[in-house]
């Protein structure tokens, strides 16, 4: 949970980032942690989840709100699913934090949350063999970028699976990462706090182990400890990492600046696929339902309060991205 330091206009916030490589893997791992350390913030990559299935996170871990969207969206939509889950990234918050949370912007492959002054980056970037791969990680640092720009007063934390050794001089996506680290001046935990196991992913099958997931901090930031975990019960191939971080709360009051967007975009309705948008909308919104049934029972207000923000931001976030799948945008005085 989180800790007051000696200032009272600073908290000490522990989180983590782990590849569930699937919900139901994952799980095991998720709910030890929470038993045995109850991090405040869990950065997670490859739930497999559907739309309909998002759900879980709040079902299972009900000390959390959840803010990320599914990867097999599309799958869903053009019909029976065949084949082997994938992707999908998802940020969860205790919910004690609550009133120091912005939850800011969710895509397939990254999740952006604000917590006290620190901007929390949840990325899971394409692995090797993937077409487009460089265009795609040039595209999601571009779009974090602009994020980064926005929150200048904020310190970073960039956590998840990269997909890619970051020490590996000759890969131009380890490059490109590297390029944008060196840009908003982040360090590696894992340099900072040099550990004897630095694998993070490990198949005991084919006999290979890797580096690939990594924290990345602003060099300014207090950063009091990282570790590579390697629990007991664990079925995805990924290990978790864990920290925790010192962040400033005395700008909490004040409203946050948004980013300034390089280029104002319009939505053309006019040009959508609205048959996609409302079967996508439809599809997704429905396991809300359940949740808003659920709230009659509830007899704690502050329960209330917090499941109703969080519902509130999960309709907001699959309007968004059914309108990023389904609806063009143009430029302003674009005709």
């Amino acid at each position: 949970m989180m800790a007051a330091t000696d200032n009272s206009k600073t908290t000490r916030l522990k989180f983590m980032t782990y590849n569930m490589h699937g919900f139901h893997q994952g799980f095991p791992v998720i709910s030890d942690l929470i038993a045995d350390d109850r991090p405040d913030v869990m950065m997670l990559q490859e739930h497999w989840l559907t739309p309909a299935n998002l759900s879980l996170f709040d079902k299972y871990f009900t000390d959390y709100f959840s803010f990320g969207i599914s990867a097999m969206q599309k799958s869903v939509e053009e019909g029976m699913l065949r084949g082997h889950p994938f992707g999908g990234v998802i940020t969860l918050v205790n919910n004690s934090l609550r009133g120091l949370t912005r939850t800011l912007h969710c895509d397939d492959r990254y999740t952006i949350v604000k917590v006290a002054n620190c901007l929390f980056i949840n990325v899971y970037l394409p692995c090797v063999g993937t077409a487009d791969r460089l265009l795609i990680c040039d595209d999601i640092l571009q779009h974090i970028t602009t994020w980064c720009e926005g929150y200048d007063d904020c310190q970073y934390v960039m956590a998840g699976d990269f997909n890619v050794n970051l020490d590996n001089d000759t890969d131009s996506v380890a490059a490109a990462v590297n390029l944008f680290a060196r840009n908003f001046s982040l360090v590696r935990a894992d340099r900072l706090f040099p550990i004897g196991k630095r694998s993070t992913c490990v198949n005991l099958a084919l006999n290979h182990e890797s580096q690939i997931d990594y924290i990345l901090v602003s060099h300014t930031a207090e950063l009091e400890s990282f570790n590579v975990l390697d629990p007991d019960i664990n079925f995805s191939d990924h290990l978790p990492l864990t920290a925790s971080i010192i962040c400033s709360t005395s700008d909490e009051k004040r409203t946050a600046q948004k980013p300034t967007m390089p280029t104002q975009k319009y939505l053309r309705w006019d040009h959508a696929d609205i048959d996609s948008y409302y079967y996508y909308t439809g599809l997704s919104l429905h396991p809300l339902l359940t949740a808003l049934d659920q709230m009659s029972s509830y007899s704690d207000t502050l329960e209330l309060r917090n499941n109703i923000d969080s519902i509130y931001d999960s309709v907001v976030a699959i309007l968004q991205s059914g309108a990023k799948l389904h609806v063009p945008e143009c430029h302003k005085n674009f005709f």
